[in-house]
């Protein structure tokens, strides 16, 4: 018998952990802050996307038949997905690079600054507590004086070790990941760029707000393990 097949894999929540909590009630409190257009809440998330080219050319569907590919497939490298989405807008945006060091993730994240957020005067960003999640990141890109203003207009609030499904943009990789990736060779970060946009622009026309449900009191039932236990 294959033990495999009675494995199921979660992510796990650590038992009474406090930085654990702490980190999580403040997503969950952040998650309830009504929309302000000047000081908007984004959340962010990456993933690393297999580059897979045909080795021979595909048969197109037909009447009768589904679209025939090759078994045979060829590596073209990796390449990191970046999204970023917006829950109180609707709004998601899914781009790609050939890699996601420090400067890719500043690079990113200037780039919002400097269109979709030129107006805001601070952007609070909700992401992983990665290594390249850095404000020094913006330093190892910008001069000092450029870093430091954009440094200065982001509030970062960070998800716990374990706990990236509070992220919301997590959500949406997995959804983009269903309906735009699944099942299909995709061979250059040109044409991966291209998808995941026509994706984020489609999602964006045909969806509204991000509907979070779980909030600081609810957590503090359904997760009563992970709280430490004070004696009062």
């Amino acid at each position: 018998m294959n033990s495999q097949q009675s494995l199921e894999y979660w992510v796990i929540p650590p038992e009474t952990d406090a930085e654990f909590v702490a980190c999580m009630e403040e997503v969950l409190d952040t998650y309830e802050l009504p929309y302000d257009p000047l000081r908007p809440m984004v959340c962010m998330d990456e993933q690393p996307a297999q580059l897979v080219k045909e080795t021979r050319k595909p048969i197109e569907a037909t009447k009768a038949r589904p679209k025939r590919v090759d078994y045979e497939y060829e590596r073209a490298g990796t390449a990191s997905i970046f999204m970023f989405c917006e829950p109180l807008a609707g709004w998601r945006q899914a781009t790609a690079r050939d890699q996601r060091t420090k400067a890719d993730w500043a690079l990113e994240v200037a780039q919002l600054l400097d269109t979709r957020y030129v107006d805001c005067k601070q952007v609070t960003l909700v992401c992983d507590n990665l290594n390249t999640h850095t404000k020094g990141a913006f330093y190892e890109v910008f001069t000092p004086e450029k870093a430091r203003a954009y440094v200065k207009r982001i509030h970062f609030v960070y998800t716990p070790k374990h706990g990236s499904w509070l992220n919301i943009a997590e959500n949406e990789l997995s959804a983009m990941t269903r309906q735009c990736l699944k099942n299909r060779r995709i061979g250059t970060l040109e044409t991966l760029q291209e998808e995941i946009a026509a994706w984020a622009t489609d999602v964006n026309l045909t969806q509204r707000e991000v509907d979070w449900q779980m909030k600081v009191g609810d957590a503090r039932i359904k997760l009563k393990a992970v709280y430490p236990k004070v004696k009062t």
